[in-house]
């Protein structure tokens, strides 16, 4: 069996694994997942992943592993994207945990927002999350002012997993041109060997009041 990827297109979580397995040319059957249309509701996808989130990575096992993160530190293990040295590999996790913790919810969360219509431009929300963005870009850009990359001077797994929602930030009408850093090393990140960016825009079925998703419960 080979591996099996169940993912969504617009998703920048899923952007992170289909990115990681480019970067190291590993072939893959991938599933289409349409969460605006219910198709996460269904008893099969939840014997895939309760939580009924993508990605999910069918193993050649026939196991699955939910989580974009989790996926991309088992895809990586033992290649040139985990480092060896214990520190570093801590600080690879580190990254990715404050990813998921920081990132996502600033920018992520509110480019979903924002595009599909379930928080108002100049809403007060909106200003607390446009905040919550620029407090992690200038965390990021004082990181990266003394490095190429995030991690150990060389492109890690780290590096996918900020790029997907550090690089989406325009979208949530967070400008980047106050953190030259990051936008050099976005650039360094899209020059490496490999590289894709096929994430795609929210369809029609992903606005408020005409979705069947988690997200309208």
């Amino acid at each position: 069996m080979p591996l099996r990827l169940y993912d969504y297109a617009a998703s920048a979580n899923c952007l992170k694994v289909r990115l990681l397995l480019a970067h190291l040319g590993r072939e893959y059957e991938r599933v289409p997942v349409d969460i605006f249309d219910g198709d996460t509701l269904t008893d099969e996808f939840a014997a895939l992943n309760p939580a009924r989130s993508t990605p999910v990575l069918e193993l050649e096992s026939g196991e699955h592993l939910q989580e974009s993160n989790a996926i991309l530190v088992y895809l990586a293990d033992g290649t040139k994207l985990i480092p060896d040295q214990p520190f570093d590999r801590a600080q690879v996790l580190r990254w990715l945990f404050f990813e998921q913790a920081d990132l996502v919810p600033a920018i992520g969360g509110l480019r979903f927002r924002l595009i599909t219509g379930r928080i108002a431009p100049d809403g007060p929300a909106t200003e607390r999350r446009r905040a919550a963005g620029h407090d992690v870009l200038r965390l990021l850009d004082g990181h990266l002012s003394e490095r190429d990359f995030m991690v150990a001077g060389r492109f890690s797994a780290a590096d996918i997993g900020i790029y997907g929602y550090t690089h989406v930030a325009p979208e949530a009408g967070i400008e980047l041109a106050p953190y030259p850093a990051v936008r050099a090393w976005i650039e360094r990140v899209e020059t490496q060997s490999g590289h894709l960016n096929d994430l795609e825009p929210y369809p029609p079925n992903a606005q408020a009041g005409v979705s069947r998703s988690i997200y309208d419960r």
